[in-house]
């Protein structure tokens, strides 16, 4: 499989990712790395990004790492936790690793951090292997 051609077809047909500006910026089988860098449109009330802001790069990674298999794999369930505020102009970083492979179900972590290292989330994903090639 071209890995980059699989990455830059997930960066142009992802409108969710890219209306948060989410970027995969390497995969291959078990591993990805996803960016975004926090806008104002990120905050929440309270003036720290949304939950969801961390949790969606989480699975963008993950995400990515499963479809570097060639196949279409949805997640399943999540455990995630959230442990640092960013601040807009940070830049976060997504790395998710495969922890174990099945021939259906596949569990990953993701740890979400900054420029300097610092954790600011972590997550457990399973998904599901479908039986459907990734078509670009």
């Amino acid at each position: 499989m071209d890995y980059e051609k699989l990455r830059a077809f997930r960066n142009s047909h992802n409108p969710f990712s890219n209306r948060l500006g989410i970027y995969v910026e390497e995969l291959r089988p078990g591993y990805a790395r996803a960016v975004k860098t926090v806008t104002e449109e990120d905050l929440n009330p309270v003036q720290v990004p949304h939950g969801g802001v961390y949790f969606s790069l989480a699975d963008t990674a993950c995400g990515s790492a499963m479809v570097a298999y060639g196949t279409v794999a949805v997640t399943i369930n999540c455990s995630f936790s959230f442990l640092k505020s960013a601040k807009v102009g940070d830049k976060l970083t997504a790395e998710a690793r495969e922890l174990q492979s099945g021939r259906s179900v596949c569990v990953l972590e993701a740890r979400v951090t900054g420029e300097a290292g610092e954790l600011f989330a972590v997550g457990t994903f399973t998904f599901r292997r479908l039986d459907k090639p990734v078509e670009l």
